[in-house]
């Protein structure tokens, strides 16, 4: 068992997400950054889609009621065990007691906290991602508990992986041509490719708003389906990057659509972080 003696910012449990249920209007979810989740999971042996924690911003501070193997991944937060550093991207022994604490990310935005085996919250159509009005609850709370099997002993792995931190350090994002690419004029093209978008304050796992606007003419579309990384253009010039717990509709011309790896540097970005699209042939 995991108690949360302090929940953060906006944490929550996800993996990779919901999948078959977009036709009936429910988001994806699933891990924002899945490359640094995925690497977490993977240093435990744990399967692709065992559930973790995600902390945004400022991390949660946690006590482990019985033993197990941790691995901490994403953005850095200073995470320290009984008031003892630790390292990221390492497996790290736990004791029946311990303490883990997390503070404010220095590096990257969001941080992910894999246990072996996966946390065993409630499974909702196929997968354990928080979503509101989809799972009881949306985000975690303090003295919340969150149940995962006690490991004991020492996990074993002969593989030697080094953790990739493009997704913290890069500001480029890698973009297909989106449905709608063509109706922008080459004006609005080189305005795509050529300036530097910042995250304005309007960011979160529904969606990233980027700023400068562009000049913009074009009317709204039908309504039609987008995906998480769709990169829509509003009446007003704001570029929308839908994220992994975007709608599954919309009715802005899409005009890119990020690769799964842009997504993942995206959702390591906070407000301010500056970006610049590059087109993927």
């Amino acid at each position: 068992m995991l108690r949360i003696l302090r929940a953060g910012f906006f944490s929550t449990i996800q993996d990779l997400g919901r999948f078959g249920y977009r036709d009936k209007g429910v988001p994806v979810s699933g891990a924002m950054d899945l490359y640094s989740a995925q690497f977490a999971n993977a240093l435990l042996g744990n399967t692709k889609d065992a559930a973790l924690i995600e902390m945004t911003m400022l991390g949660g501070k946690f006590q482990f009621l019985e033993p197990t193997v941790i691995a901490v991944s994403g953005a850095f937060m200073n995470p320290m065990l009984n008031g003892e550093v630790v390292l990221q991207n390492k497996l790290i022994k736990i004791q029946p007691n311990d303490v883990l604490h997390f503070g404010t990310a220095e590096k990257g935005f969001r941080t992910y906290l894999a246990v072996k085996d996966g946390f065993k919250t409630e499974t909702i159509l196929g997968s354990r991602s928080m979503y509101p009005s989809v799972t009881t609850q949306s985000v975690l709370k303090t003295n919340d508990q969150i149940i995962y099997k006690p490991f004991q002993g020492v996990q074993q792995t002969f593989s030697k992986v080094r953790y990739d931190d493009t997704c913290l350090e890069s500001s480029v994002l890698d973009a297909f041509k989106g449905v709608e690419f063509g109706m922008l004029s080459e004006n609005q093209k080189q305005q795509l490719f050529s300036k530097d978008f910042s995250v304005s304050k309007n960011n979160n796992r529904m969606a990233y708003q980027l700023e400068p606007k562009l000049d913009n003419n074009l009317k709204p579309i039908l309504s039609s389906p987008v995906l998480p990384g769709t990169v829509q253009l509003t009446p007003n010039g704001t570029l929308i990057v839908l994220m992994r717990d975007c709608q599954t509709t919309g009715g802005y011309p899409r005009v890119l659509q990020l690769t799964q790896s842009a997504v993942n540097v995206l959702s390591q970005k906070t407000l301010g972080n500056r970006l610049r699209f590059v087109l993927k042939e």
